[in-house]
């Protein structure tokens, strides 16, 4: 009896180790492949003449800038966040084991269309409001370089009444624009850059918050005033400013859901 019950171990034991070597293994195996992916990717950005030309031109000042906040080029992760009345687009970033960012630079929004208020039609010329994700690299853009965002997202697709929402978002150079946010061929070298660096570094996911303005209380206040006539921008406005107050108290990157009404939902 006791022989027939260790044999009965053994082979318990052989079946549970085999579910648990192919699960390692085939982790071991994705991520080898990501790796792989993800460097076969980078290296076809970096071969491409503009790209190329980027890198040369701004890795030593970027590299200096990143010094000052005692991180290195190879290893960040980065965080956007637009603010179309200030014209504004600021780069934030932080190793990819810290949780809070620092702000790194400020840059100049050179030109926008349309007015203040979310993105719901193709054509209506508007700058999208929300929280999106880069999902897009073009080193042989027309507008020089440009990142692609990820307009509409699901609560974009809700809150239209639009047939078609539109899209093709950019974070670009050149300084003309319908909807999207050209930066000038210099600056946007430095933000490309920066963001390929990010994805090099594990971060697939890179965050772009776009904002009416600054949700500051009192700016909040100009708006109600100014934007009575309509609550639900208002209500939308709101909706912003609980991310905006979140991401600001915390400097860390917002755990995002999205209501059946469209609202954004922050998680903790």
């Amino acid at each position: 009896m006791d022989k027939m019950l260790k044999s009965f171990e053994k082979r318990i034991k052989r079946f549970l180790q085999l579910p648990l070597f192919m699960m390692v293994f085939g982790s071991l195996i994705f991520l080898l492949m990501a790796f792989c992916f993800t460097d076969d990717f980078i290296n076809k950005q970096k071969n491409k003449p503009k790209v190329k030309s980027a890198y040369k031109e701004k890795e030593t000042f970027l590299k200096q800038l990143l010094e000052k906040q005692s991180l290195t080029f190879e290893k960040i992760n980065i965080l956007l966040c637009a603010y179309k009345k200030e014209k504004e687009l600021v780069l934030y970033v932080k190793s990819p084991e810290a949780k809070t960012y620092v702000k790194l630079k400020t840059y100049l929004i050179c030109e926008q269309s349309g007015v203040l208020g979310p993105k719901r039609k193709q054509g209506d010329g508007q700058v999208p409001e929300g929280f999106y994700y880069i999902n897009h690299f073009n080193p042989e853009s027309a507008y020089h370089l440009s990142l692609g965002i990820t307009y509409p997202n699901a609560s974009d697709r809700i809150k239209t009444t639009a047939k078609d929402p539109g899209g093709a978002i950019y974070i670009h150079g050149e300084c003309v624009t319908i909807g999207c946010m050209p930066m000038t061929n210099d600056k946007i070298k430095e933000i490309y850059v920066l963001a390929l660096q990010a994805y090099q570094s594990g971060q697939k996911k890179i965050p772009v918050y776009s904002f009416p303005c600054q949700l500051t209380k009192e700016n909040m206040e100009d708006l109600k005033s100014t934007y009575k006539t309509q609550p639900d921008l208002l209500a939308f406005w709101l909706n912003l400013k609980e991310g905006y107050d979140k991401f600001n108290s915390s400097k860390s990157e917002l755990n995002i859901g999205t209501a059946k009404n469209g609202d954004y939902i922050f998680g903790d």
